[in-house]
């Protein structure tokens, strides 16, 4: 009789929060106390090689513990799939859950419910290039382009890019990818740095971090704006004058603005050079943004952090509304929904340039940028990822910059799996840290 194959046996969800609110790291103009959390996500099997699959949704604190329940409410689509048929064909799966039509009905395809299934879906691909023993950025690259082709879902895009579009593309990038693969891992992917531009920080620290992020080799930085134009013109001064001419400085308002008023603050910034605004007003507003690109040019738009799916960046690549694309990692539906806006994107020519400020992000998407370099755009020109420099020391497999760049990863996996003892004193409100924090008997928690 020949033995059953392994399954997955368990969904385990943890409410994982860090207290980054307290030193204003990732302050910004909409959000000015974050505290960076992780719905986090572990698909336990009993496959002999012990493997498991590890995925999150980022939240910035209160009302983790939604996102935290969404996950759960995926629990029966997942348990009890067989491991090698999972990870054979993860389309399946992806498809199974964005097609449950009363889940669907939250949706449909945004919002909590949507990231949700972009956390299960990127454990499955945790565990499918565990299994594979590559790096997720390098079993993307190996894959058959037609294989990848299956795997997105093209509903509500042909009009825009059909499979046989796509497939085209795939195939084209594979052209010199071997040399490309060399060349990621010897010199890495470009970053850029928000660490310094945090809207919180006061001057003094503006000026040292931006002085330590131009001596660290980065080539560009970003600052928040938003909440006082004569403060930001003071910042941008001051970041300006540390770093010189030769960097570039890019600016985000995190979707502070009207119309108007995102022209009008963008043409009061434009004397310190931006390279970009980034989320000038709502992220669905498409014909809004494609109103400020015109005004505000040469400054580029940027925006698709809060993008809630494939088909608003669709059509805001078909509108001409921005000219760079940022993916996130885990705010759409997972690596399918990403692999379709990277094929988008690639068609209509837009560099992306992915946003990786909260816990993890960066982790998870530079495999996305080092795929996307290696086997379908073929290129770093004008493209990086952004760096924040706090949490990574919770991960196993933690971001590494060298020289301004992104390290290619090289241990299996998507880089997601947290580090046990990070999630024992850090879950909500049960851990170790937050225990002691919220028991007034304790006292404050180190």
């Amino acid at each position: 009789m020949s033995p059953s194959p392994a399954r997955v046996t368990a969904v385990d969800t943890y409410d994982i929060r860090f207290p980054t609110s307290r030193e204003l790291d990732g302050s910004d103009a909409m959000n000015p106390d974050p505290d960076y959390s992780a719905a986090y996500v572990v698909l336990r099997t009993d496959a002999a090689d012990g493997h498991e699959g590890h995925g999150f949704t980022f939240t910035i604190g209160r009302g983790n513990e939604v996102q935290v329940a969404a996950i759960e409410a995926l629990r029966g689509h997942v348990v009890g799939r067989d491991v090698a048929e999972l990870c054979a064909d993860p389309g399946v799966l992806n498809r199974d859950l964005i097609g449950d039509s009363q889940l669907r009905w939250l949706g449909p395809e945004k919002g909590v419910m949507h990231m949700a299934i972009g956390a299960v879906v990127n454990a499955v691909w945790d565990l499918a290039a565990k299994r594979a023993q590559k790096p997720l950025w390098q079993l993307l690259a190996d894959a058959d382009p037609a294989w990848l082709v299956r795997q997105i879902d093209f509903r509500y895009l042909t009009d825009a890019l059909t499979p046989e579009e796509a497939l085209d593309l795939l195939r084209r990038g594979r052209e010199g990818a071997e040399e490309r693969r060399g060349r990621l891992l010897e010199r890495g992917f470009p970053a850029y740095t928000t660490s310094a531009g945090w809207l919180g920080y006061d001057d003094e620290k503006l000026t040292r971090l931006a002085t330590q992020a131009v001596a660290d080799g980065f080539r560009q930085i970003k600052l928040k704006v938003g909440a006082d134009l004569a403060d930001d013109v003071r910042r941008c001064r001051v970041a300006r004058s540390v770093i010189g001419p030769g960097i570039r400085m890019a600016i985000d308002a995190n979707q502070r603005w009207d119309i108007d008023e995102a022209v009008t603050w963008t043409k009061a910034l434009a004397e310190f050079d931006p390279y970009w605004i980034e989320e000038p007003t709502s992220p669905d507003d498409i014909l809004g943004h494609a109103t400020i690109r015109r005004a505000v040019a040469p400054v580029k738009v940027a925006t698709g952090e809060h993008v809630q799916n494939r088909i608003v960046f669709k059509q805001l690549l078909q509108a001409g509304a921005v000219d760079i694309v940022q993916i996130d990692a885990a705010r759409v539906g997972g690596v399918h929904e990403n692999l379709a806006i990277l094929l988008l994107a690639a068609k209509f020519g837009v560099p992306v340039c992915p946003h990786a400020g909260g816990v993890g992000l960066c982790e998870l998407v530079q495999h996305l940028s080092m795929f996307d370099y290696v086997a379908l755009s073929g290129s770093t020109d004008d493209r990086v990822i952004e760096y924040v420099d706090h949490l990574h020391d919770h991960f196993l497999d933690p971001v590494v910059i060298r020289e301004g760049h992104y390290t290619a990863p090289t241990a299996p996996g998507f880089s997601a799996t947290m580090r046990p003892e990070s999630i024992a004193r850090y879950t909500f409100p049960g851990g170790t840290f937050w225990a002691a924090d919220l028991d007034p008997q304790k006292g404050q928690a180190a």
